[in-house]
């Protein structure tokens, strides 16, 4: 998945970009807190972005 889409998720989602790291960027989900590591590759394979989702408790982009 295309790192811009996923991030357009997440926005959609009510995630929120909570700090810039190295190689990772760290969102959190406001509703309960959860944070999770996004790498900024250009693609992010899909068992990666389920497991991003899992961990900021939302539902699955469209197609996963």
């Amino acid at each position: 998945m295309n790192r811009r889409e996923f991030e357009g998720h997440l926005r959609s989602q009510g995630c929120e970009l909570h700090r810039h790291g190295a190689k990772h960027d760290l969102w959190l989900n406001p509703a309960n807190g959860q944070k999770a590591a996004v790498p900024r590759h250009r693609t992010i394979k899909k068992p990666l972005v389920r497991g991003i989702c899992r961990k900021l408790d939302i539902p699955f982009p469209d197609g996963l």
